[in-house]
């Protein structure tokens, strides 16, 4: 983001304040916050009861005062999602106010609620880059990608995570892993810049453990560990906040791919990825684990997950989660043989 003068952050929530922190901050350099920046929200845009982005080309086309220059932010831009709506804010794009950094933030509105954040005008997005503008996209990713994101976060991190704390910290956070952002803030706040922090300084700060993959709960069940699995299963109806119907789906498509490989002539992942229609990866995957338990265990599975869908739609008195911690109980334990 070095010296820019005009910046559209979308994205996740967690990450587009973030990023929009910076970018503030990097924008003012040393000028005086109060003086020089200017905030509008949603209300701002409202003339007449109708949304409106006129204040925000007024504000952008603005002059300092006692200042070098402005720092002006759009929040909630994202309602004027249509070619029509950003036509004034196109027109000042095409010749800026030099002394102006504007910071516009593609998001949805709140008040009243916007049920749908509609993608950025191709002519917003033109008008940008032909102003030497930049688009920052704040997304964690996902797979190996999202791995790496946090672990970027942390190694760019204002405090310094010894070994067991960035395993500690991964293994809390889970699926939820933009948790990381305000996580390190809070650690640097709490130790100062610059401090070494074992997994003992960290372990307080974590709070509940979030949730996980799908592929986290199948994971820990094909190992075997009964203990991991169950605990995988509770981060997955908590954090992950899925009823154990869910659950039950997720499970039944592991096994039904378990299955459809069991018996069948294979010839490497590659073939296995064409018969599941997934990647490489999770392909070698099924097929070794698909050919350690066998048409036995594997039909066994199957019944299982058959009973335990019974039960969660009434044949059982017993309660759901326990039916699901049952059920992944008894599918962990058949890996084990």
């Amino acid at each position: 983001m070095s010296g820019f003068q005009v910046l559209l952050v979308s994205g996740d929530d967690t990450l587009v304040d973030e990023a929009l922190r910076k970018a503030i901050k990097e924008a003012l350099g040393t000028e005086e916050k109060t003086l020089c920046l200017e905030e509008l929200t949603e209300e701002n845009y409202k003339i007449d009861g109708e949304f409106d982005i006129s204040p925000l080309v007024d504000a952008a086309q603005t002059p300092p005062l006692l200042t070098n220059r402005r720092v002006v932010v759009g929040r909630s831009v994202g309602r004027f999602g249509r070619t029509a709506d950003v036509a004034g804010l196109v027109e000042y794009l095409s010749a800026p106010l030099d002394t102006t950094t504007l910071i516009l933030v593609w998001e949805k509105g709140i008040s009243p609620v916007q049920q749908r954040l509609g993608s950025v005008p191709k002519t917003l997005l033109e008008a940008i880059s032909s102003a030497g503008g930049e688009v920052l996209k704040c997304s964690v990713g996902r797979g190996r990608d999202a791995d790496r994101w946090v672990a970027e976060q942390i190694a760019d991190a204002d405090v310094n995570l010894d070994a067991r704390s960035r395993e500690l910290v991964v293994e809390r956070i889970g699926e939820d892993r933009a948790r990381v952002i305000g996580l390190l803030s809070t650690l640097a706040s709490v130790f100062g810049p610059g401090s070494d922090l074992g997994a003992a300084d960290v372990g307080p700060y974590l709070g509940d453990a979030g949730g996980v993959t799908p592929w986290d709960l199948t994971d820990a069940i094909d190992s075997g560990d009964i203990s991991a699995a169950i605990d995988r299963l509770h981060r997955t109806l908590g954090a992950g906040d899925r009823h154990p119907l869910g659950v039950l789906a997720a499970l039944h498509g592991h096994y039904a791919r378990l299955l459809r490989l069991d018996g069948a002539s294979l010839d490497g992942e590659n073939s296995v990825a064409a018969i599941l229609g997934i990647k490489p990866y999770p392909a070698k995957k099924a097929m070794v684990t698909s050919k350690r338990l066998g048409s036995e265990r594997i039909a066994r599975a199957i019944q299982l997950l058959g009973d335990a869908d019974l039960d969660l739609r009434g044949r059982s008195a017993w309660p759901p989660e326990l039916v699901a911690e049952v059920l992944v109980a008894r599918l962990a334990s058949l890996a084990r043989r």
